[in-house]
């Protein structure tokens, strides 16, 4: 089954717009996670107050599953600006049980502190495992425990819900 992108696209451009206003969140960080964060965030550049370029994350090293996965044979470049008291946008394409966030924090503290971490996510699956939850969401998903979210990319931008075994 295939998703249609861009009404969820639309509404977190406008929700990030709202947030940062009201926030007065100013010069921020747009920081993607690898790889489908990374979409997702380039979509979102034109909307989010920020003179800096797309900033990326590899989480892979920081994932508490790394010992029983082993080493993601496409491991990315993490590339960050100082954030040092910088407003951070965090964005992915799926949060469902937390830990990729998680993850994502843990490596972002270890580059400085930043003033804040807004969490945009496309989708929510509801799923949490870990008290964490998105500041801007594009839409809230609920699945079938054998069906997955699928993002494909980056052009054309393409999102589709699959089964699993």
């Amino acid at each position: 089954m295939t998703l249609d992108l861009e009404p969820s696209l639309a509404l977190m451009k406008q929700q990030l717009v709202d947030y940062c206003q009201t926030k007065q969140i100013e010069d921020a960080i747009v920081v993607g996670i690898h790889t489908g964060g990374v979409w997702v965030a380039e979509q979102l550049m034109s909307a989010a107050p920020t003179k800096d370029p797309l900033a990326t994350l590899d989480i892979t090293f920081y994932r508490d599953d790394f010992t029983k996965a082993g080493l993601n044979p496409k491991v990315n470049q993490t590339s960050l600006p100082a954030i040092e008291d910088r407003h951070v946008i965090l964005v992915d394409d799926v949060l469902m049980s937390g830990r990729t966030i998680r993850a994502a924090m843990n490596e972002i503290f270890d580059f400085g502190r930043p003033a804040s971490i807004t969490l945009a996510i496309l989708y929510d699956l509801g799923q949490h495992e870990l008290p964490i939850s998105a500041d801007i969401v594009g839409e809230h998903l609920t699945l079938n425990p054998d069906q997955r979210v699928k993002l494909t990319g980056p052009k054309p931008l393409a999102v589709s819900v699959i089964e699993t075994d």
